[in-house]
């Protein structure tokens, strides 16, 4: 038999990687706390008509990408293929909004959609996501807007592009859909056949094909912002305001929308020029119909979502993988002095220092290898001799200059050794 292989669309984040991911993981966390963002946690599973109400049942998430299963007490479940719908349930279920105010929610982790593997997208992939809910404030959609940007942008990209567009409220959209339904019909028969069933259902989708004689028709297909009503225009006219006031670079897409329901006014997308066919680093909007369409009273709503996957892509062009290399490296060998080293290794931890503890029990000559490829700054040795004499030797591996001392010296010399570890570093 051989060995058992991960599923499609699925893969290992191996240790050489995961330094990118607690990078990204690290630098979110510090900027969306500044902005008074609070993590939430929800379930990877959730009972299926969460998405069916929440996503809407003719979209292809729904439709043909979505993981749903039969649990042992017959109940129908899925794997999440986003995270909005779970926060927002979990704002209802959990009254977050007995408190009044606006809500600031993030969350990190696994979704899962079932569509062709390709650079930058999995079957399970990762989202850093975040929901501004209780203001339909035009602020809120530029505050998202402006911290996403600033996670971007501390992570090192730089080829970045902001489209925005405005999707209009619930009657703005109605005349458009009928608008867009009247412009594709004579061209039913060219359309690709994802866009021809769109057609009745859900036209707006149309836009964002990707089929090539259907882009070429999109190409003179009315612009939604030509329907919008006048409270509609000043919101989207604030947000671009607001976003020209925070020196905020951004470009009017009228093909950027969002093909559910609930979503209203503002839709907006920050673009990569380096990923190939799939450019969409960040996507967002305004879906102040989906707390209601859930249960809940009628609530304004703003969020967004940073793809993981295509994020490393990017930053791996940028710079190596941010490993954590040991400040010191723990070589020993015979009984005693390797008890003595994990002792040692362990109490330096303690002291807040990055230890690396040798257990290979070979020649000292390959542990001094092992020793040298960790990027350690020193070295402590124990053989038989330091184990009876209770000492150690410091040796210190790029200038390889070496002193003995005893190990309760060590230990009363921590904070000098740091200072040296330090004055190494640099």
């Amino acid at each position: 038999m051989g060995t058992i292989q991960t599923p499609p669309g699925t893969k290992d984040i191996l240790p050489e990687e995961i330094g990118y991911w607690q990078y990204v993981e690290t630098v979110a966390t510090q900027i969306l706390s500044r902005a008074m963002y609070y993590e939430i946690r929800p379930p990877i599973f959730e009972q299926t008509s969460l998405f069916e109400r929440g996503i809407g049942e003719a979209t292809d998430v729904v439709g043909k990408e979505m993981y749903t299963f039969r649990d042992r007490g017959d109940r129908s479940l899925t794997l999440r293929p986003e995270g909005t719908a779970g926060v927002v349930r979990a704002y209802l279920q959990n009254n977050l909004y007995a408190a009044g105010g606006v809500k600031r929610l993030w969350y990190f982790g696994p979704m899962f959609r079932y569509e062709r593997p390709q650079a930058g997208r999995q079957r399970q992939f990762h989202q850093i996501g975040l929901e501004l809910i209780g203001t339909g404030d035009p602020r809120a959609d530029v505050e998202v807007i402006a911290l996403a940007t600033d996670i971007l942008k501390t992570l090192g990209l730089q080829s970045l592009k902001l489209d925005i567009n405005s999707v209009g409220d619930r009657n703005d959209r109605q005349n458009y859909r009928e608008a867009l339904v009247n412009y594709f019909l004579p061209y039913k028969e060219e359309l690709d056949p994802d866009s021809q069933d769109r057609l009745e259902k859900n036209p707006l989708r149309i836009l964002d094909s990707k089929a090539k004689r259907t882009k070429e028709i999109n190409e003179n297909a009315p612009s939604i912002l030509e329907y919008l009503g006048d409270a509609s225009k000043k919101h989207f006219d604030q947000v671009q305001q607001l976003l020209t006031d925070l020196g905020i670079e951004y470009n009017i897409n009228p093909c950027l929308v969002r093909g559910l329901d609930y979503y209203t006014h503002t839709a907006f997308e920050i673009i990569s020029d380096d990923l190939g066919a799939q450019a969409t680093v960040c996507g967002g909007g305004r879906y102040d119909g989906l707390v209601e369409e859930l249960g809940g009273n009628p609530t304004p709503a703003v969020g967004w979502a940073i793809g993981m996957e295509r994020l490393i892509i990017l930053l791996k062009k940028l710079q190596p993988s941010p490993q954590t290399s040991p400040d010191i490296y723990v070589v020993s060998r015979g009984e005693a002095a390797e008890a003595q080293g994990l002792l040692l290794a362990q109490k330096l931890r303690a002291e807040g220092l990055t230890v690396e503890l040798d257990m290979s029990g070979s020649a000292f000559g390959k542990q001094f290898k092992r020793a040298d490829r960790s990027g350690a700054i020193a070295c402590l040795v124990l053989g038989e001799e330091e184990a009876v004499n209770q000492t150690v030797q410091l040796k210190w591996l790029q200038s390889k200059e070496q002193q003995t001392m005893t190990q309760s010296e060590l230990f009363n010399q921590v904070g000098e050794l740091k200072e040296q570890l330090n004055r190494h570093t640099k």
